[in-house]
């Protein structure tokens, strides 16, 4: 599985941005994509997620009304629109699919490389 991020970047507080990931992903079966981020010294935390069961989002609280998380299942592609973006949303943001691999039937987490993005105030 490869996935590919775009978007990030540097913002003003109050500004917006959106991400894209892209997954490759050859006999591999998804059920979930979503995002992380990631600030220096701390864990990794959920961002959004997108899961296949109902076409739920699931949203961090910190982000909810202002993050919104979209898939386009044909291209493989999430998207993530970011408004109202605050100092404390600078991080290094990952894509992330959870799925089940065909070659072995077990399920794993994939990661983008991730992108950052930069809230100045």
């Amino acid at each position: 599985v490869q996935l590919v991020e775009s978007g990030g970047g540097l913002v003003q507080a109050g500004g917006s941005l959106r991400l894209s990931c892209t997954a490759s992903t050859m006999r591999f079966s998804i059920n979930a994509m979503g995002w992380f981020r990631q600030t220096p010294g701390k864990q990794r935390e959920l961002v959004a997620r997108i899961t296949n069961s109902g076409g739920r989002t699931n949203y961090a609280d910190s982000v909810k009304g202002r993050f919104t998380s979209s898939r386009d299942n044909a291209k493989n592609t999430m998207y993530l629109q970011m408004n109202s973006l605050k100092p404390e949303d600078t991080a290094v943001y990952y894509c992330n699919v959870r799925g089940v691999e065909h070659s072995d039937s077990r399920w794993y987490d994939h990661w983008g490389q991730g992108t950052k993005v930069t809230v100045s105030s």
